[in-house]
């Protein structure tokens, strides 16, 4: 029977084995009172189990295969680190197995409910987005609210884990690494690359420096993404490339690639001209940006606080090179809120995280939960098959839950997966 091993290992993990009158192939009684640990690297599958054979106890480690012959396959007869093995557990016990001294390690024939294979198999008999969608309807609402809560921290801890290496890169100073992340989420996906390389070719005590002349802001910003013209400017662009020539010099800076900036299929709205104007407001408005929002991480002031108008030569532009009829440019409360749920949300949780700070966490969290869930394919998705995100903390939970699982079909370490394969009629 070609069973995969991950299932196996599901069953011993959880226990949805028959338990009740337990053999070794031999014959000899065998009692599961610890399963043990699960060991994702490299060794048995579980440590510490407690296994009961015969009359004695023994705390070890268990070893799962779909045939007995694996274990002569994968050579764990001559590999030291499986001689604690006590209990070797498989679905097909086609071979007796060994320890590297030649002592005998007891097997057992693993039974379990038909319908766990069969739930397990059906769900992988369609292609669809998401496995489950024509049965998540039967896992109770109270499982798939915890397990967006548990989704939810793991996509924080995950955040925390890449906001601690770009800490670590700026020397342990939160300003300079809010100002890294902050720009690269200013690019919203399509531009993030080369926002985030702007902001590591413009380090942040160079604005600081010039924070109360927006021009010459303007100037190092664009003049660093390359998107400066040149030639058939106005004299608006001329103004901004003669300075830029001049603090280029005086910071010896050098540009960035221009070609990495995308436009194709953007709404205008969102080209990186219009985003970098925005970015250059916000840098003038707010000194010390970080600081600012540790002190008061209150919605409505953060919202107040990105809500940035451009420059009046944006209002009827959105490149250099072309006249546009005159729109407000000021960041959209949506773009704000994407703002706020990846980059302000994540590295609070993670400065909270460092400083052992739960109540900024908790506030880290509540501001996920004020704000409205990011309307996108996958939360649309989700929407369509009955699972709908009512926060940002349920957005993000979906998110975490479609590429972490979903897509790499680990349904058996989902708790919705988990209900629905372990389900008896």
């Amino acid at each position: 029977m070609n069973i995969p091993e991950a299932l196996l290992h599901y069953v011993w993990q959880n226990k949805l084995f028959y338990v009740n009158n337990l053999t070794t192939i031999d014959g000899v009684p065998v009692e599961v009172i610890n399963v043990g640990k699960i060991n994702t690297d490299a060794g048995p599958d579980f440590f510490n189990a407690k296994i009961k054979i015969g009359d004695t106890l023994w705390a070890g480690n268990v070893e799962i295969h779909t045939h007995a012959s694996d274990w002569k396959k994968h050579n764990h007869q001559a590999n030291r680190t499986y001689d604690n093995v006590v209990l070797h557990v498989v679905i097909d016990a086609d071979a007796e197995t060994f320890r590297t001294n030649g002592t005998k390690i007891p097997q057992m024939v693993l039974k379990f409910p038909n319908e766990i294979l069969q739930n397990y198999t059906q769900l992988f008999v369609e292609k669809r987005q998401i496995f489950c969608e024509n049965r998540i309807k039967e896992v109770p609402e109270i499982v798939i609210n915890s397990w967006k809560t548990a989704l939810l921290t793991e996509r924080l801890q995950q955040k925390t884990a890449a906001i601690f290496e770009i800490l670590f890169q700026n020397k342990n100073n939160w300003e300079d690494t809010f100002y890294t992340i902050l720009a690269r989420n200013f690019g919203f996906g399509t531009n993030s690359e080369p926002f985030e390389q702007l902001a590591k070719s413009l380090p942040q005590n160079i604005l600081a420096k010039h924070k109360d002349n927006l021009l010459q802001i303007e100037a190092l910003l664009f003049g660093q993404a390359g998107l400066l013209p040149t030639q058939n400017a106005d004299m608006y662009a001329i103004t901004l490339k003669k300075e830029y020539d001049f603090l280029a010099q005086k910071y010896n800076l050098k540009a960035i690639d221009s070609s990495q900036w995308k436009l194709l299929r953007l709404r205008p709205d969102n080209f990186p001209h219009v985003r970098i104007a925005q970015f250059a407001v916000l840098v003038v408005q707010s000194s010390k940006l970080f600081s600012k929002i540790v002190e008061m991480p209150d919605i409505a002031h953060l919202r107040k606080m990105f809500a940035c108008e451009p420059s009046e030569f944006w209002q009827t532009h959105y490149r250099f090179e072309n006249l546009s009829k005159r729109k407000s440019k000021r960041m959209s409360r949506q773009s704000i809120d994407i703002l706020l749920i990846n980059t302000v949300a994540p590295v609070l949780f993670a400065y909270a995280e460092k400083r052992k700070n739960d109540a900024l966490k908790n506030i880290a969290f509540e501001i996920l939960e004020q704000l409205p869930p990011e309307k996108n394919a996958v939360v649309s998705y989700w929407n369509t098959i009955g699972v709908a995100a009512h926060s940002a903390c349920d957005s993000q939970a979906l998110l975490q839950l479609k590429k972490h699982y979903c897509d790499l079909k680990k349904c058996l370490h989902c708790s919705i997966g988990h209900k629905i394969i372990a389900k008896r009629h």
